[in-house]
């Protein structure tokens, strides 16, 4: 699935922003960006339990909080889309994101029931502050330091929102292997629609966006978990560790290959 481009349609009074404009700060769509997000939901997930078991959860919350801020500030600081800083700041948004619906439902008591409705809520609200301000809320057009801010600002509550959702499923009956089997099949609905001419390319790719996140992280939490709780069993430290390897060897390959940047 690709995305269309969106003429920016201000008018002439942000010309500042224009002139500190820069080249497109996010990857091409291609099958390599899916794989590789797919990928990052599913370490993100397993690498936070890792992580909290390990340290503590309030030790590993303020680790992925300080790693979080860390990859954004450097992916802010370069004037171009660099593979390995977005794909950095890709990973710490999936594991501080789950921390932060882990937070809310584990140390505060919010059932999933709530969180997921609240994270969508947040979903909504950015992107209407995003399209009100920018009119424009395709990814071909994130070259400057507002439309930047608003992109994480999304890509943060889509992995919140996913996450809650994601265990919502898991909890109510389905199961993590249940729960990857309705996102697999959920996430077909935005490319099929759009495919048909039934959908616009922006919210056919935010909606596949925002589904990545859920079905990765149940598919990873299925290999890791223990069979009692519906898993293969197989820990969180190995999933972590082998879903790892996968993204550094595609992010690796898409950094020499260059096959995620536009060349016209």
């Amino acid at each position: 699935m690709s995305t269309e481009h969106v003429l920016d349609r201000r008018p002439g009074g942000h010309a500042r922003d224009r002139i500190r404009a820069t080249a497109n700060k996010v990857p091409e769509v291609t099958v390599y960006f899916w794989i590789i997000k797919v990928l990052t939901t599913g370490m993100g997930e397993t690498a936070s339990d890792f992580l909290a078991h390990l340290l503590g959860p309030i030790p590993a919350v303020g680790l992925g909080g300080l790693a979080f801020v860390a990859s954004l500030l450097l992916q802010f600081a370069v004037r171009r889309y660099v593979a390995w800083i977005y794909w950095t700041a890709i990973v710490m948004v999936s594991v501080f994101g789950t921390m932060a619906a882990d937070v809310l439902h584990v140390g505060m008591g919010v059932p999933y029931t709530l969180s997921t409705p609240l994270f969508m809520v947040a979903l909504a609200a950015v992107f209407a502050l995003w399209y009100a301000s920018e009119r424009t809320l395709s990814i071909h057009s994130i070259g400057t330091r507002r439309r930047e801010t608003f992109y994480w600002a999304a890509v943060l509550a889509t992995f919140a929102l996913g996450t809650a959702a994601g265990d919502l499923t898991a909890t109510i009956g389905l199961g993590y292997l249940g729960s990857a089997v309705l996102f697999a099949l959920a996430i077909c609905v935005p490319a099929l629609t759009h495919r048909a001419g039934s959908l616009g390319a922006v919210s056919a790719f935010w909606a596949a966006y925002v589904i990545t996140r859920p079905l990765g992280a149940s598919i990873a939490d299925w290999m890791a978990l223990e069979p009692h709780r519906g898993g293969l069993g197989l820990g969180l430290g190995p999933v972590t560790l082998s879903w790892t390897v996968a993204i550094l060897g595609l992010v690796g390959y898409l950094t020499v290959s260059r096959r995620d940047v536009r060349t016209a």
